[in-house]
């Protein structure tokens, strides 16, 4: 029906709404936290690859340079790591933030970890860090009211940005 309102259309959040690449209920999707470091790199967008975890740009970002510090193991909890996991998991999220910092000049960082799927977590049963950058007006009216996220970058210049700075720091 014809009303006043003009309509931005982001067409690709209906696969991932839908379970595209989550296991969820009903859907026989593999973990993709498990799956994507058995790919190359520069296919499944690893940033960089430690020793127990890794860094991933993320498909479905909030914002540009949204990456993942994924544990390799299958583990669902913080209190589920080892240490030695959840200090590279940490060290590699303080320097992602270096190297976007180096990359992308963001004015500030959201990061945290989402654990259950009624704190927001899309892959509950896999941990892994969320490093947003935010710049200042990055929320606006797109967003808000349009409910679409203008991206400035595409996944793979960025995961290049990140991957060729990631030693230099």
């Amino acid at each position: 029906m014809p009303d006043s309102w003009s309509r931005l259309w982001a067409p690709h959040r209906i696969s991932y709404l839908s379970g595209e690449n989550r296991p969820l209920p009903g859907n026989e999707v593999p973990c993709p936290f498990c799956r994507i470091p058995t790919m190359d790199d520069v296919e499944a967008l690893i940033v960089v690859r430690g020793t127990t975890a890794y860094v991933v740009m993320n498909l479905y970002p909030y914002n540009a340079g949204h990456v993942l510090i994924c544990a390799y193991r299958h583990v669902s909890d913080l209190t589920e790591l080892t240490d030695q996991e959840r200090n590279e998991i940490f060290a590699m999220s303080a320097h992602a933030m270096k190297v976007l910092r180096k990359v992308a000049n963001p004015s500030g960082f959201n990061v945290g970890l989402n654990q259950g799927s009624v704190s927001g977590a899309g892959i509950p049963g896999h941990i892994h860090q969320h490093v947003v950058p935010r710049w200042g007006g990055d929320s606006n009216f797109m967003p808000v009211i349009g409910q679409t996220k203008v991206m400035p970058q595409l996944l793979q210049e960025t995961r290049d940005a990140l991957a060729n700075n990631w030693n230099l720091i």
